[in-house]
């Protein structure tokens, strides 16, 4: 009897070994989560008959360290959640390992070539925040966009008095109060300058004279503000349309909401245009909320998706795929998607991996018992034996 409890345990603690030699030899693999190994008592009625294994466990929910990489696409997440990937087979996996590339088609992708899980856009750049699928980048260069609006906030002196030269005339600083120039673009992505002149008419009015590239377009624009130093009128945007040569005509449309007459020094505010030159590709950012965008030359950046987060109600019940892979079960319980930092997810760290939560030392330990454990064992069974030889040699 002893020699088969004996035999148990020596399997047992072969398992156990197999568990903390995999675990230290994953001490370095990115998003690896360790495991243990679980025992239990076996009995026949009331006789001890030693011991299995009833299965292994692993800290799936104890995170690792976060170490910078400075990879674009290398991802971490700080808190709940997990990375969602799809394998060519279309089975969805479940990981906390961010090693990201792309691949030829321009999909993020891990390691293994499975796809990341996230939003994607529409034609016109708004995330489809109710569909998941793969992550695509666009890999074209940014074509020129013409100027169409130019959101343009200030407040005009009302301690300024009316020029007492007339006309208005834009070489002459004596018939105007204040000006100021903005860059605007054209179809072709050429630069053009927009300039507007403010002449103060009378008490609480003024014009607005518009010049682009040195040149008058349109007709003067009255400006009208109440007792209280806010604009009353114009109470839509103003269009200023003028005609570069080879290009399409270009229409801005001034929008001064929010601008004010008070009795301080004429500043801008806000002088935000649309529109830009044509831009190179330079790179790709993932902000902490997972939206992934394209950085260009030019300095713009558009959105290209959204990273998808997925949670459980039982992380404990995954199916182990490999030591950073895991993928739904009844137990785990129906994924919950989301995204980064709402709820039970936490944000993503850009340019960062995280670590796998192997405690080295702790391993260490446990291979040293597990080492006593097996020898204990052995020398039962070499007792065993001594008993057994010395038993029928008294026969």
């Amino acid at each position: 009897m002893s020699f088969n409890i004996a035999l148990t345990g020596l399997s047992a603690v072969n398992e156990q070994l197999d568990t903390i030699s995999n675990n230290i030899a994953n001490v370095g693999t990115t998003g690896f989560k360790s495991s243990r190994t679980e025992f239990g008592s076996i009995y026949a009625d009331s006789q001890a008959m030693g011991v299995e294994v009833l299965g292994q466990t692993q800290s799936i929910s104890k995170g690792g360290s976060l170490v910078t990489t400075g990879r674009d696409l290398d991802l971490a997440i700080s808190g709940g959640g997990f990375f969602v990937t799809k394998a060519s087979t279309g089975n969805l996996n479940y990981t906390r390992a961010g090693v990201f590339g792309t691949d030829k088609s321009n999909f993020i992708v891990n390691a293994a070539g499975q796809r990341l899980q996230g939003y994607p856009i529409d034609a016109s750049g708004n995330l489809l925040t109710g569909t998941m699928s793969d992550l695509q980048l666009q890999n074209a260069n940014l074509p020129a966009k013409a100027t169409d609006s130019l959101a343009f906030v200030m407040n005009l002196d009302a301690n300024e008095t009316v020029p007492t030269v007339a006309p208005f005339d834009p070489a002459n600083a004596d018939t105007f109060n204040s000006t100021y120039t903005t860059k605007v673009f054209d179809s072709q992505g050429k630069e053009h300058t927009l300039t507007q002149y403010f002449v103060k008419t009378g008490a609480n009015t003024w014009n607005a004279h518009y010049y682009a590239d040195g040149a008058a377009v349109g007709a003067p624009q009255a400006l009208t503000f109440n007792t209280s130093g806010q604009l009353t009128a114009p109470a839509a945007p103003v269009t200023v349309t003028f005609s570069p040569a080879g290009v399409d005509p270009v229409a801005v449309a001034v929008d001064y909401n929010r601008s004010t007459q008070t009795g301080s020094n004429f500043v801008v505010t806000t002088n935000r245009a649309s529109g830009y030159a044509s831009g190179e590709q330079i790179g790709i950012a993932v902000e902490k909320d997972g939206k992934v965008y394209a950085n260009y030359s030019n300095g713009e950046r558009m959105l290209q998706g959204q990273v998808a987060l997925a949670n459980f109600a039982n992380v404990g019940g995954l199916q182990n795929e490999s030591g950073t892979n895991w993928s739904e079960t009844s137990e785990s319980g129906a994924p919950i998607i989301g995204v980064a930092g709402v709820g039970v997810f936490g944000e993503l760290r850009t340019g960062a991996l995280e670590n796998s939560n192997v405690d080295l030392t702790q391993q260490l330990v446990g291979l040293m018992e597990s080492q006593r454990n097996y020898q204990a064992n052995t020398k039962v069974l070499s007792t065993d034996k001594e008993l057994t030889q010395v038993l029928f040699g008294a026969i």
